[in-house]
């Protein structure tokens, strides 16, 4: 499968881009506030990649799960390319009568084996859960 991209410069660095005919996304650097700079992206796409795998793998558990949200942060290495060195995630869920093995198991599998971005990226990946009462 082959997705396709592109990215318009509009002014200074600031871009649109956009993924086939889905909605357009504003990049720009992180000082000037008119996006997200490519980085950040990285960041949320690979929180929202493996977000909406746990939250189908946890769905198909049938697990009370009221609330989720991901905390990501990503160090970046001070000499060029500043990749990626080490990125933390933290997975809140929300809901009753969670089983702490049940959502690890959610996590471990989309890190192991179903989300493409962290496959993607060239970092040590490190991730904390906790689970909280209904949201």
């Amino acid at each position: 499968m082959t997705i396709q991209a592109q990215v318009k410069w509009i002014d200074d660095l600031q871009f649109v881009a956009q993924a086939g005919s889905g909605p357009a996304v504003v990049m720009d650097t992180p000082d000037s506030g008119g996006g997200a700079g490519p980085m950040e992206l990285m960041l949320m796409g690979t929180a929202g990649c493996t977000a909406m795998d746990v939250i189908s793998i946890l769905k198909k558990k049938r697990l009370n799960v009221t609330g989720f949200k991901i905390n990501i942060s990503g160090d970046r290495a001070e000499e060029y390319p500043k990749r990626f060195s080490d990125i933390t995630i933290e997975y809140v869920v929300y809901g009753t009568d969670l089983k702490p093995e049940g959502v690890k198991q959610a996590i471990d599998l989309s890190e192991k084996k179903y989300c493409g971005a962290m496959a993607s990226l060239n970092a040590r990946i490190s991730h904390t859960f906790r689970i909280e009462p209904l949201e």
